[in-house]
């Protein structure tokens, strides 16, 4: 009877522990309620850093000679379905192939001291007028559950070599169920001089989306640069196509460009999963509420230095750094691949970022 009683005893421990724990898709257990572990792989030889979690590519922070900028790219949601545009770098069929300097996930602007950083490399080639954001350096990889942080450093340089802001960014890769966040903390120091950001909406913190996640297009659309110069996105087969825009300010589709608002959700369906892209604004970034950048076509862009444009020339901000001081942005990604969220869950997480970078 003892023996009984005790493999009894052992039986039920042992189911206990197996429904306490569920599989990682490898075979693994894992405890419920244990965070995915963040993890970075350096591959120097190809200027760039992976973000896994679990193994898994999340995305990359890359430098590549070719884009002018450093940039996160690809990005994949949890499920591991990337939202990012492959062109130029992975061409994917059936994706739009304009506007090559709109790569990844990127921080930029169009008019810097006179200089295009924004659209540097649209031909193919480097701009006569283009700004350089040159890597400098990545100064600390710390490894997580459920986090992972990465600080990096770049210079912004003018055509001659000149360098004209000293940038110190600060990574923070979150993941968390079907959600993956990516916070970024870049301060921007005027180094060789005071420094002006004439207004254009050319900028700044952008995303180029997949096809699948662009809006459906009904006809060609020209748009023109800083400079005047004029780009036809051509009308496009809408098969697969449903991506929808909605504001913090209750706009939605097209209407949300030159719109102000606290954030911005990018919302369809990529094959059978529901994906929300969301950037968030913060409460401490110039022009707070930031104007949006944001077009049918995949372009998705915050930008707090541009207003004439979005205005119709009512206002016109023109922001400078003066020599030897400087300027924090703060933007939070959060995607989602467990269903479109709601505005009260975006709003939960657009008052935790406010929360934790005061």
């Amino acid at each position: 009877m003892i023996k009984l009683l005790s493999a009894t005893i052992i039986l039920s421990a042992i189911i206990f522990s197996v429904s306490c724990s569920t599989s990682d898709g490898k075979g693994n257990d894992k405890e419920k309620g244990t965070k995915p572990k963040v993890t970075f792989v350096e591959r120097e030889a190809d200027k760039r850093v992976d973000v896994m979690v679990d193994g898994k590519l999340f995305t990359s922070y890359w430098w590549p000679d070719t884009v002018y900028k450093p940039i996160l790219y690809p990005i994949l949601t949890a499920a591991g379905t990337t939202i990012t545009r492959g062109f130029p770098i992975k061409p994917r069929a059936g994706e739009r192939q304009d506007h090559m300097h709109q790569v990844g996930n990127w921080f930029n602007y169009g008019n810097v001291n006179g200089y295009d950083f924004w659209g540097n490399g649209s031909e193919g080639k480097k701009s006569p007028n283009g700004g350089v954001i040159k890597e400098i350096g990545i100064d600390k990889l710390t490894e997580g559950d459920g986090e992972g942080i990465m600080v990096t450093r770049a210079s912004w340089v003018d055509p001659s070599g000149k360098e004209l802001l000293a940038e110190r960014t600060e990574f923070h890769f979150i993941a968390k169920d079907s959600i993956r966040i990516i916070d970024r903390i870049a301060t921007l120091t005027a180094t060789g001089g005071p420094v002006s950001f004439k207004d254009t909406k050319e900028g700044s913190f952008g995303i180029r989306v997949a096809r699948q996640l662009e809006l459906p297009s009904r006809e060609d659309v020209t748009l023109t640069d800083a400079q005047g110069n004029p780009t036809t996105v051509k009308a496009m087969s809408n098969v697969g196509v449903s991506g929808n825009y909605r504001s913090s300010e209750g706009v939605t589709g097209e209407a949300v460009w030159s719109t102000r608002a606290k954030w911005m959700d990018l919302f369809g369906k990529m094959g059978s999963e529901d994906i929300s892209l969301v950037i968030c604004d913060h409460p401490k970034n110039l022009s707070y509420p930031t104007y949006w950048h944001a077009r049918g076509y995949g372009l998705f862009a915050a930008n707090p230095f541009g207003a004439k444009d979005f205005t119709q020339g009512k206002e016109e901000l023109n922001y400078s750094i003066p020599a030897g001081k400087s300027l924090t942005q703060r933007y939070r990604i959060i995607i989602s691949s467990g269903g479109h969220l709601t505005d009260a869950e975006i709003n939960g997480y657009a008052d935790d970022f406010a929360r934790k970078y005061k």
